[in-house]
């Protein structure tokens, strides 16, 4: 929609991380951030007060703004309690990305009275040795399992944070069967851009992070009663689709939800105030020091430029690329440019005409009972459109014209890719952390 100025209005901000703070307890072998340790914060780190009113503009919005607090390791910042609280007055939903390793009995009460709905916890290895490898530091396993079973005792929401390279590809069935287990919400499957110390780690390579994807399309197919997604891999909506073109949801696009958002419903503030699309661009679009991040993201030009791309190499000339589009950080890396294609795909596109995502294919969309509807506005409003979508999308393909509380019990029970929104429904709410909190 067109406003009376001739502008098109910025879409939703459906997901801010903030980056609280640069200090860490380990030495993460990926670490986007160069996080450093204990001692060695920035100075020029943002205090209670700014975060605070960082807060207040994104409530402003109106959006309902999920908020993922992250570092660095967040829970080093003494004032964690009070940015949570004050958070969660405005109604917005918090989360915190951690190593749990400082995850104690008092500080999980503290911030669950905070109004904190959960935790991201960091995983890396059902081995402690090659875990502690890849953190920096001998006894992070046992700490981080130690956290994990505390959240577990205590009843808070958490979900693990795989972070995948060649050499722990392997473990991906023993890490869902370890998620089951320990009453995770969800493992969400993370892939690197090379940025920071990831760029010394041993990537997948095109060929198998291709197989890795249809790992994971199985994956969820195989456990309806846990979320396994992949994130910062937007190549799984193409994967998922070839698969099985004939499912409608497989034809929602990645921009919507669970592909590349970065720029489109999603942000990141770091610890010195500057914005960036997601984590893993490293181009600053201005610093909320100096302007209102609300002002940032209805106005940025590099924001207005993911939002229509014009892609280049094959990315550009996919019939997918409506679908998928590639990592625009994986492409601004290698590249140098938000535009380019993504060098981890091996898809060769076959060209034509792009397959045309749901909400602008011409298919009707159903109608929703009034039991539905209630139901559905029980979701939390950041989540809402992308639940509405999806259940259309499954509804669709049963050849129903009507959305009923049954639909919607069903896809939360047990449908293909169900969400954590899908599981609102009733239920109590889960966790959704954002892709880079690993």
């Amino acid at each position: 929609m067109i406003s009376d100025s001739g502008t098109v209005p910025a879409p939703d901000l459906s997901l801010l991380a903030i980056n609280l703070t640069r200090r860490c307890n380990l030495a993460c072998a990926h670490c986007y951030l160069d996080a450093q340790t204990l001692r060695d914060g920035d100075d020029d780190e943002m205090e209670t007060a700014r975060v605070k009113a960082l807060l207040d503009d994104v409530a402003a919005l109106g959006h309902g703004t999920m908020i993922v607090l992250t570092g660095g390791e967040p829970l080093l910042r003494r004032d964690l309690e009070e940015i949570v609280a004050h958070g969660s007055s405005l109604n917005l939903p918090i989360v915190i990305g951690t190593n749990a390793m400082m995850l104690t009995e008092r500080r999980i009460a503290a911030l669950g009275q905070a109004g904190l709905l959960g935790f991201g916890i960091s995983l890396d290895s059902l081995d402690p040795g090659n875990h502690d490898r890849f953190r920096g530091q001998s006894g992070a396993w046992v700490k981080t399992l130690a956290g994990i079973e505390r959240c577990r005792r205590y009843g808070i929401d958490f979900q693990l944070h795989f972070s995948v390279t060649d050499d722990n590809a392997h473990e991906l069935p023993a890490m869902i069967e370890f998620a089951r287990t320990c009453g995770a919400r969800a493992l969400n499957v993370f892939f690197m851009v090379c940025i920071g110390r990831a760029r010394s780690l041993a990537m997948l390579k095109p060929d198998r992070y291709e197989r890795f994807l249809q790992e994971l399309v199985e994956a969820q197919a195989r456990y309806p009663d846990l979320i396994v997604r992949p994130r910062c891999a937007p190549h799984f909506k193409r994967v998922a689709h070839q698969l099985r073109p004939e499912a409608p949801v497989n034809r929602i696009s990645g921009r919507e939800s669970d592909g590349c958002i970065a720029g489109i419903h999603y942000a990141r503030v770091n610890h010195r105030g500057a914005v960036t699309p997601c984590p893993y661009v490293q181009h600053e679009v201005g610093n909320i020091r100096e302007t209102p991040l609300s002002e940032l993201w209805a106005e940025a030009p590099t924001f207005a430029q993911l939002r229509a791309p014009d892609l280049s190499g094959k990315c550009g000339v996919c019939e997918y690329r409506l679908l998928c589009g590639g990592c625009r950080a994986r492409a601004f890396s290698s590249r140098g440019s938000l535009m380019a294609d993504d060098d981890l795909c091996a898809y060769e596109p076959r060209g034509g005409d792009p397959l045309q995502p749901l909400a602008d294919a011409a298919e009707k969309a159903p109608r929703w009972s009034q039991d539905a509807e209630l139901r559905l506005s029980r979701v939390p409003v950041f989540l809402r459109q992308m639940v509405r979508k999806r259940t259309e999308a499954y509804v669709t393909g049963l050849g129903a014209d009507r959305v009923t509380c049954q639909h919607l019990a069903d896809l939360a029970a047990a449908r293909f890719g169900a969400s954590p929104a899908e599981r609102f429904a009733g239920r109590k709410q889960p966790v959704d952390c954002a892709p880079e909190d690993r």
